[in-house]
């Protein structure tokens, strides 16, 4: 099984985790959404598989290229 690591495209707070350990996702679903310039930005798995390990918590500062999350898929 390919392990994916999901990157935060910009640097922001986290605003809300969408997904937890264990559940299943398809590609373009949304993982996490960021908040950046009072925009809110969501993090989006480029495939399916199984959430592994959410990296982030609500509230959190992150840079660009963090890992937000690890799909199993």
């Amino acid at each position: 099984m390919a392990r994916i690591e999901v990157k935060s495209e910009i640097t922001g707070t986290v605003w809300q985790v969408k997904s937890k350990p264990g559940d299943k996702v398809e590609s373009g679903d949304t993982l996490v959404v960021i908040e950046s310039m009072k925009m809110e930005i969501p993090v989006i798995a480029e495939g399916g598989g199984t959430v592994v390990d959410i990296c982030v918590a609500e509230g959190a500062s992150i840079s660009e290229g963090d890992v937000v999350a690890i799909l199993e898929g």
